[in-house]
């Protein structure tokens, strides 16, 4: 009997005789134990990710950690950079460069110190004679209460109340709890300003020394254009030291002229005040200047205290369009557009520290790329002095005194043939 297909082939499948099977393994278990297995770079993309993680974390921490360090190093390199001039006249002349700078900073030391020792004079002579004329303006007021409210209060009554009340016992514990801050604060500031102090003198007894270590891992292309963004930040920053000295010392004249004409007291030192505060605190400079002569004239008179702020508005105004513009153009050369915003930018960014030190900044950065900007002369077309293209043919203005000329002689014509002969 034939056997049939499916007999035919287990026959044909089955192993000889004497001979044992293979084992036979399933299809798909080779595969799935081949994808089930890891990847030899996963794990070290996994630790590498990990460790730059960690360390962006790290350096997030430090800077943060940092950054009133890296704010007082760049405030000492403006103030090296703006004492650089004056240094290297006196090192040309063989004065030793470290010798040069410390008598630059004793020199500003003395000036920052008169100006402060003439303020706190002020400002004692007026806190004693407040205290001593206390008394008097407390009569006055409780006269004018009684006056005024029928009212029999009395000076010994209200000191009492005074003295006895919980407001003072709480203002006074308060006061006593505050004062350890206030020392914190101010050791915290000393500290910041002999930072910057000693910052500032290295940059600027070690200038040479700087520049020669910054250029000597730099190729020759580069080392020249370092020493020329180098040297264009030295005179803009002595140029915006310099204007601001200049109109300090305008501003300053002009409202002495003003206080000794009304009979302020203390009218030299508040005019040296109006100079400094005005000139060289941004943003706030101005109106922190004019309150203190405007408190010191209200002590003496009301219409004094007004005529203060109506010259101090005025003054302002005038030192904004005619004397800042020229001597800016010829010190930092920059638009007042361009220091407005970076001043805002800086202000915005670092506080008043960047609102001081943009300026500079910004200048050295425009005279720096100005360089690499190549330039074109400019057409000579009237849209750039600011006139409209009218185009090719009359304007508008003359089409239509043109049509209003050929109406009016359309009229008269008529006119001239019905008056002739018939």
């Amino acid at each position: 009997m034939a056997p049939t297909d499916e007999t035919g082939q287990t026959a044909r499948n089955a192993s000889p005789p004497g001979t044992t099977p293979p084992p036979q393994q399933p299809p798909d278990q080779g595969e799935a134990g081949h994808a089930a297995r890891m990847p030899r770079w996963l794990p070290r993309a996994m630790v590498l990710a990990l460790a730059l993680v960690g360390a962006f974390q790290l350096g997030t921490w430090a800077f943060h950690q940092l950054i009133g360090l890296l704010l007082n190093i760049l405030i000492a390199f403006f103030l090296a950079l703006a004492i650089e001039p004056a240094v290297s006249r006196m090192s040309a002349r063989g004065m030793r460069r470290g010798l040069a700078t410390f008598l630059v900073f004793f020199g500003l030391l003395i000036v920052v110190a008169g100006f402060f020792a003439l303020l706190g004079s002020m400002l004692a002579g007026q806190i004693i004679k407040m205290i001593e004329g206390f008394p008097d303006y407390l009569d006055s007021v409780i006269n004018w209460v009684n006056t005024t409210f029928h009212t029999e209060l009395r000076r010994v009554d209200i000191q009492e109340g005074l003295l006895h009340s919980n407001w003072l016992k709480k203002y006074a514990q308060n006061s006593a709890a505050g004062v350890l801050d206030v020392s914190t604060q101010v050791l915290g500031g000393l500290f910041q300003l002999l930072t910057i102090a000693l910052f500032s003198f290295y940059f600027a007894a070690d200038g040479p020394r700087l520049r020669r270590a910054l250029c000597s891992v730099l190729p020759p292309a580069r080392q020249a254009e370092v020493l020329r963004a180098w040297e264009i930040a030295v005179d803009k920053t002595g140029g915006y030291l310099y204007s601001r000295g200049l109109m300090a010392l305008i501003s300053g004249v002009a409202h002495y002229v003003l206080l000794e004409a009304l009979g302020i007291p203390y009218a030299p030192v508040l005019a040296v005040w109006v100079g400094v505060v005005s000139q060289f605190i941004p943003t706030i400079g101005t109106y922190l200047a004019g309150a203190l002569p405007m408190l010191i004239a209200f002590t003496v008179s009301p219409l004094y205290a007004l005529w203060v702020l109506i010259f101090v508005v005025v003054y302002q105004q005038f030192e904004n369009y005619m004397v800042q513009p020229k001597l800016t153009s010829k010190t930092v050369d920059i638009h007042p557009a361009v220091a407005f915003g970076s001043v805002i930018a800086g202000t915005a960014l670092l506080g008043a520290i960047g609102a001081l030190i943009s300026i500079p900044a910004v200048a050295t950065l425009q005279a720096f790329l100005g360089a690499y900007v190549k330039r074109y002369a400019v057409t000579d077309d009237p849209r750039v002095h600011g006139h409209r293209d009218r185009g090719e043919g009359p304007g508008a203005l003359s089409r239509a005194r043109g049509l209003w000329a050929r109406g009016r002689d359309r009229t008269r014509g008529p006119r001239r043939r019905s008056g002739g002969p018939g």
